[in-house]
């Protein structure tokens, strides 16, 4: 049975405050509560609670603070609601009214400070009304507001977020952000290269790199970035699409090779551990030569209880579709690690990569490292700047003061990451760096510890046909890759055919970002 609500026996009240968003136009949280208070005080009301929701729409009852209230409601814990017009209740008639059926039902009155309504059959009416023109007056706005983006990607102009390597210009067409696009580049090169999620997102991190939101990158956050045709230069928005509407970052065979990368690698995020302490190498990295499938690790006991390894061609495995024969995993795993010591880390290979690597330290690392820790420091200084203005101007609540201290918190703690990337960007001495691929060059490709680092940080592909290898060491695909023969491992003295040698030194020398493959090299000198 519904109760009776009497305003006049009422004692506790609470009020509730909603805002869209800073770019609104309407009263503030703190302008609502301050005239919900006068309003209670005018009626002899005690103010229990407030109840606020920043920066939500009233057309969705997913409010954390609304439905806080309206459970506690259930719990008759007030008996009047305050609010400063009908609209924070919900811009949707029939949403509203159900919100304040719910509230008489457990009989507590709602009190709007702005529009002054009687408990009547008219006041309900006239309520009713106001209601409807507050629904018609929604629907309207977001009419305008449709047509106004709409107007705005005909015209290629921003239309809120961007994604990463991309912001808005002084006449809001969309312009490079010159450090986020260098690493919209470097992301595209290196799944390119079948590098996994995990090492990239793991790079970047440790360089102080963050996402366009600024948190850290995880495994995840690279398929929205891959998938992203408007890294083409394609402007979309809902069913817009105009070619050319914005700065292209990656070129269509770059981004169409990383399409074909993420359908034909089904474990991008890194090598699998099989049973025991078994380890299959070059997992995402070795592929067949007849088909172009994936070729996987798979073991065997053999009649004396041996146990056997072998890598085979997926599509043989699944559906028999491919007649390449199975490979022992050891076999071919020195054959891939003796190929990159006797046609990569010859000495003249290695000073071209010290050279490229020092060159990429001074100009790369430092500018867009070094830049994007500012631009973060920048933008704190900017927010802290406007919330001791809203202070000055006697906005001064709980959520302003939490949120000064966490950007005083945040401010300390980007100068420390500056102050570090300072001191990281010390480069390497050359000579340590020539060291370091020596050793790389020289070690026992029996060494399964030595072949796991050698293929993380030099290897790109392996095709794999019946009688020969194709290598590619080229992270940008610059070139053909290397051709060797199966066998050709044994006799150290057979460096592969030297034409082919050349095509590669060729190929990296006009390739800045082969040295990207090269950064984990020196975590060894960290060790």
């Amino acid at each position: 049975m519904r109760k009776k609500s009497n305003l006049n026996a009422a004692t506790r009240a609470v009020i509730y405050a909603r805002y869209s968003s800073a770019n609104q136009r309407d009263c503030s949280i703190e302008q609502q509560v301050a005239k919900c208070r006068e309003l209670a005080a005018r009626l002899g009301l005690t103010v229990i609670d407030v109840y606020e929701d920043r920066a939500i729409s009233g057309k969705t009852d997913r409010r954390p603070n609304f439905q806080r209230m309206m459970k506690d409601a259930d719990l008759r814990q007030f008996d009047v609601v305050l609010a400063w017009k009908s609209n924070r209740m919900g811009r949707n008639m029939l949403q509203a009214m159900t919100n304040e059926e719910r509230l008489r039902d457990n009989g507590i009155r709602t009190v709007y400070a702005e529009e002054d309504f009687d408990d009547t059959a008219a006041g309900r009416f006239a309520l009713r009304n106001m209601m409807n023109v507050n629904q018609f007056y929604s629907e309207n706005m977001a009419e305008d507001i449709t047509r106004g983006l709409m107007d705005n990607a005909a015209k290629c102009l921003s239309n809120g977020s961007l994604p990463l390597g991309y912001k808005p210009g002084d006449d809001r067409h969309v312009v490079l952000d010159e450090a986020e696009a260098a690493i919209v580049q470097e992301i595209f090169t290196r799944v390119s290269c079948y590098e996994p999620f995990i090492d990239i997102a793991r790079d970047l991190n440790r360089r102080g790199i963050k996402t366009k939101k600024g948190s850290e990158w995880g495994r995840s956050s690279f398929h929205t970035i891959c998938r992203n045709e408007r890294y083409r230069g394609i402007y979309i928005y809902r069913d817009v699409r105009i070619e050319g509407g914005m700065p292209r970052i990656v070129s269509d065979e770059l981004f169409y090779k990383v399409q074909e990368v993420l359908k034909v690698k089904k474990n991008p995020q890194g090598r699998r551990k099989r049973s025991g302490y078994e380890e299959y190498l070059l997992t995402g990295k070795l592929f067949c030569g007849h088909c172009g499938s994936p070729m996987t690790g798979i073991a065997g006991t053999s009649k004396t209880g041996a146990m056997h390894y072998y890598y085979t061609c997926q599509k043989r495995r699944t559906d028999h579709s491919c007649d390449k024969k199975a490979v022992r995993r050891d076999q071919i795993e020195r054959a891939v690690g003796v190929a990159i010591q006797q046609q990569l880390l010859t000495d003249e290979n290695i000073q071209m990569m010290a050279d490229k690597l020092m060159e990429y330290n001074a100009r790369t690392e430092t500018k867009y490292r070094l830049q994007g820790l500012q631009d973060q420091l920048n933008a704190n200084k900017t927010a802290t700047a406007n919330i001791l203005k809203a202070i000055e101007m006697g906005i001064i609540t709980d959520a302003t003061k939490a949120r000064l201290l966490e950007l005083e918190k945040e401010q300390g703690q980007l100068l420390v990451k500056i102050d570090e990337a300072k001191a990281e960007m010390v480069p390497i001495s050359r000579n340590d760096f020539v060291k370091l691929l020596y050793i790389y060059k020289e070690g026992e490709p029996t060494d399964k510890k030595y072949l796991a680092a050698l293929f993380d940080n030099f290897l790109v592909r392996v095709d794999l046909y019946d009688d020969h290898l194709k290598i590619t060491f080229d992270p940008t695909g610059g070139r053909q890759p290397i051709d060797m023969p199966i066998g050709a491992e044994e006799s150290p003295e057979s460096p592969g055919d030297s034409s082919e040698s050349s095509d590669f030194e060729a190929s990296s020398q006009d390739a800045e970002k082969f040295v990207l493959a090269l950064h984990n090299c020196t975590k060894i000198l960290e060790r």
